[in-house]
């Protein structure tokens, strides 16, 4: 006979302990396709992040990789198992910043949602505009922004909403692969001088090994974690050194992309 599955209930002890970071048990979400038919995206997933660690979640199209960073936001609510985790703030695939209002204000936008005035707002953001390398672009509008620094605007607004957690959905996606390098190697930085809980999703394998902590591999959809990688590397971190290789095929294969290629 059917059952209601309820969210498995946390031990007081690891829920004190995600409240500094993020802990997912037996996670599962479903929606309604367009012909009203049920599909799971996730299925099982635990998982946990701890303070000032970046978790990258790698899989393959379709798996639930996005779901799970609106789940951990409080975007959506699990069908089953349980979340528990600090304050978190999503950035999304596309930067969406505002075509009417300028580089500065689009930064400032979470300040002011949080109720700060615009001037003290304002204040705040231009503060890190130089140290994030947009200094002289306060005033341009998004069109007038390469897409890198368009992302870099998008990044100092998410980080400015405070929040300790940062899901980052694809964040450098969209970028041709020169840029995306060097905006590699500036989240890497600005991450060192405002250490942050990230998760980071991306179906760039190599991204996953340069940036991250810890990877989380995610099986076809419904999504469950089929391996956890520790990259225990020193960084600044090169594309070519032999760990990174050799960890980049060990998530292939993972992923079933090893036997392929």
């Amino acid at each position: 006979m059917p059952t209601e599955v309820k969210p498995r209930a946390v031990s007081p002890s690891r829920k004190a302990a995600a409240k500094r970071g993020v802990l997912l048990e037996n996670v599962s979400r479903s929606y309604r396709d367009r012909r009203g038919s049920a599909v799971a995206a996730l299925a099982g997933i635990s998982m946990s992040v701890r303070e000032g660690e970046l978790l990258a979640v790698v899989g393959p199209s379709g798996c639930g990789k996005s779901t799970l960073l609106e789940l951990i936001c409080g975007l959506q609510a699990p069908d089953g198992g349980s979340i528990a985790c600090a304050p978190a703030v999503l950035m999304p695939q596309r930067d969406l910043l505002l075509p009417w209002l300028s580089a500065l204000d689009n930064a400032a936008l979470a300040l002011r949602v949080a109720g700060l005035s615009r001037a003290e707002s304002r204040a705040r953001a231009a503060m890190l505009f130089e140290e994030l390398g947009l200094e002289g672009f306060q005033r341009a509008r998004p069109h007038e922004l390469s897409g890198g620094m368009r992302q870099r605007v998008a990044f100092l607004r998410t980080l400015l909403s405070g929040k300790p957690v940062l899901c980052l959905d694809e964040p450098f996606g969209a970028l041709d692969a020169i840029t995306r390098g060097e905006m590699q190697d500036w989240l890497s930085q600005t991450l060192m001088r405002e250490p942050r809980i990230v998760v980071l999703v991306t179906h760039d394998v190599e991204e996953a090994v340069v940036l991250a902590d810890r990877m989380a591999v995610l099986s076809p959809r419904p999504g469950r974690v089929i391996e956890e990688l520790d990259i225990d590397l020193e960084r600044p971190r090169s594309r070519t050194d032999s760990d990174v290789v050799a960890l980049r095929e060990r998530a292939l294969i993972a992923l079933g992309a090893g036997a392929r290629r």
